[in-house]
């Protein structure tokens, strides 16, 4: 086994591990991206509120997209073996 397969094999297992974390503590995470955006919102009088409120679906979307999984991170789409 070469050591790019070794490296590969390791990335792939702290990405499900990451991923099952995520998945654990989904309703934590949203309640952090909320905290935050609403942070930014209150420091800026709301002038960027509109931008804030669509990362913060597309931050819950990604969140539930993990615990949708069982766990396990999403397909990127990328089916290749390499």
């Amino acid at each position: 086994m070469s050591l790019f397969d070794e490296l590969k094999g390791r990335a792939g297992a702290l990405k499900d591990k990451a991923a099952g974390l995520v998945g654990e503590n989904s309703d934590t995470i949203k309640g952090a991206v909320g905290n935050v955006g609403d942070y930014i919102d209150t420091k800026t009088d709301g002038k960027y509120s509109k931008r804030v409120d669509g990362l913060q679906a597309k931050a819950s979307g990604l969140v539930d997209s993990f615990g949708g999984t069982g766990g396990q991170a999403p397909s990127d789409g990328n089916t290749s073996s390499n």
